[in-house]
């Protein structure tokens, strides 16, 4: 079932933007601290629906521990 996705003008989905428009991979705590949002995944998966390009990547910190990172592409 597809998710309602907001608008893009929604202040949510502007702050995202604004935090990832610099093309700069951002772990899913840094868009949380950085934008202000929480459930990141939601908020990617609506840019997504409204035609924005976002990659996901999983990487492994020092320890080992699982983290995902998110690149607008331009």
């Amino acid at each position: 079932m597809p998710i309602h996705a907001a608008k893009l003008n929604s202040p949510r989905l502007q702050r995202v933007l604004a935090l990832l428009a610099d093309g700069q991979s951002y772990s899913t705590w840094e868009i949380v601290v950085g934008a202000q949002v929480m459930a990141v995944n939601t908020v990617i998966a609506e840019l997504r629906q409204r035609g924005v390009v976002i990659l996901c990547e999983q990487r492994a910190d020092e320890i080992k521990r699982r983290r995902w990172f998110y690149t607008m592409l331009q």
